[in-house]
């Protein structure tokens, strides 16, 4: 969406100000165990625990904490909590449409306080699939424009599998499958060009532009939904002009 690339470098800040503070490590090991019972502990194996393995480096996760995560999800260390991964859907103020992945031991508890947020900001919890449809899952890899040419980039990026390349807000943002993103990531740091931020996720096939008080109610709910301890990633699909979404997001 358009500003998106903005709203991750802000949400990447973010993130390193919540790992120093440790909140963030819960959730990297609750994906860690999430990733592993889905599709065992083999990395080369298993995507999906690929990225959360990745993702956990990029936040600087003890390797203790990832080594305990995969014991307690093999039931290695003798028991493990029996979380499993829940999605919801739901509207916020002006009809944006979020999408909140979560992983919980308790379902019951995590639905309820996940109504009571949207309820709380002027939103509603939807039926499953009523959202879904109008996201579509991506991998996206940001590079700073100074850092190479795009005819360079261009060429490294399709030859491992990637869909496109598109510039914004200074940045080369290469969009890729899931199952292309890891081998797209690794051609591009092996070609030596610097990675600002890289993920998988939720990207919207349209978007809804917010401003003024209507924006400021959005991001309340966005980030309330990301503060709950179940959350793992929040989506949504809203667009917010760059300057506006930098100083509410201050």
């Amino acid at each position: 969406m358009a500003g998106h690339s903005h709203w991750a470098q802000i949400k990447h800040k973010k993130a390193a100000k919540d790992a120093k503070r440790g909140k963030i490590f819960s959730k990297l090991v609750r994906e860690i165990i999430v990733a592993v019972r889905q599709g065992g502990p083999d990395p080369e194996m298993n995507p999906r625990l690929r990225l959360a393995l990745e993702k956990a480096k990029q936040h600087n996760l003890p390797k203790d904490n990832i080594e305990r995560a995969i014991k307690k999800a093999t039931g290695a260390d003798g028991g493990a909590d029996a979380y499993e991964e829940v999605i919801y859907e739901g509207y916020g103020p002006g009809g944006v449409a979020f999408v909140i992945k979560t992983v919980t031991d308790n379902k019951n508890r995590t639905v309820n306080e996940i109504r009571h947020i949207f309820s709380k900001h002027g939103g509603n919890l939807a039926t499953s699939g009523s959202v879904l449809w109008q996201f579509e899952e991506k991998g996206i890899i940001y590079i700073p424009q100074d850092a190479t040419d795009e005819d360079t980039l261009m060429e490294i990026a399709l030859d491992a599998g990637a869909d496109d390349l598109t510039t914004e807000a200074g940045q080369f943002v290469v969009y890729t499958s899931p199952r292309n993103f890891s081998a797209v990531k690794e051609a591009i740091e092996k070609a030596g060009i610097p990675i600002s931020s890289a993920q998988v996720t939720m990207i919207s096939k349209n978007t809804i532009h917010v401003e003024g008080d209507m924006a400021r109610k959005v991001l309340k709910l966005y980030e309330a939904l990301e503060e709950h301890d179940d959350v793992q990633e929040v989506y949504a699909n809203f667009d917010i002009a760059a300057e506006e979404l930098e100083a509410l997001a201050g």
